[in-house]
Order: structure tokens, then sequence, then C-alpha cells
């Protein structure tokens, strides 16, 4: 099945995680937000959010585990999200790697597999298409 969802960042602040003490060229941030989904996905979601980025340069790569509970496509429960991608200074997304995490589903949800990709629209609205099976 394929659905699609919209989502907001409601919260984002970085953690009290020491970065590694070695020095790179782009500087390692941990942090932890909260989003909210609509569409397919429709619930909240607490994400921990590493990152190595260089804002001046728009490059960088981040990885998140989003830990989300609500329904997915009227299916109710919990489960959790891997996603990672990378930036070169342009707009497209490199890398990128969504994926449901095997086992993590309750609920509804238990069996729930699969993966997709994360797009940001012109507007800054945020998607999240996931192609997933259940059982």
């Amino acid at each position: 099945m394929l659905t699609t969802s919209t989502f907001t960042v409601t919260t984002f602040e970085p953690t009290s995680l020491a970065p590694p003490e070695t020095a790179t060229g782009t500087p390692v941030g941990v942090a932890r937000m909260v989003k909210e989904f609509r569409g397919g996905l429709e619930g909240r979601a607490e994400t921990l959010f590493t990152s190595a980025f260089d804002q001046e340069r728009g490059i960088g790569t981040y990885v998140a585990m989003e830990s989300f509970s609500g329904t997915l496509d009227g299916r109710s429960g919990t489960l959790n999200i891997a996603h990672t991608a990378t930036t070169d200074g342009g707009p497209d997304r490199l890398e990128e790697l969504v994926v449901i995490v095997p086992g993590s589903g309750t609920g509804e949800l238990v069996g729930v597999r699969g993966g997709g990709s994360i797009r940001v629209d012109e507007d800054g609205t945020h998607r999240m298409e996931l192609e997933y099976e259940l059982g």
C-alpha cells in the first residue's frame, strides 16, 4: 500500500549529549524533535536527530529515528521509522533511505514493514511517502 503524509516539526531542541571530540570539516550535532503528521500517517513522532552539517554551504548528512504513535491509513498503533539523507548544497536530497523498522509495529500495526521517501516542497511543506505492507 502507498500512503502520503505531511508533517511539521513542532519542537527542535539540541540535546546535552556531547558531540564527538574529533574535529572534522562539518560539526556534529544531536537534537530531539517532535513532529505532527497529517494524512496517511496521522499522529505524533518523537525523533532523535543526528547530523554533520555545514550551514554556510548547505552540505551535510543527517540520521534520524522516529518513534511514531497514531494511525497509518486508519490503523492505530506505534512504529519506528529510520531515515537518512545527504545534501550537497543543491535542492536535491541524495543517498536517501527511509525504512519502517521491522518488528517495531504495535497494536493494529504489528508486522508492518516498508520504506519510502521524504521531500520538501518549494513552499517548505514536508512530505513523507511510505510504501508498506501489513502482516
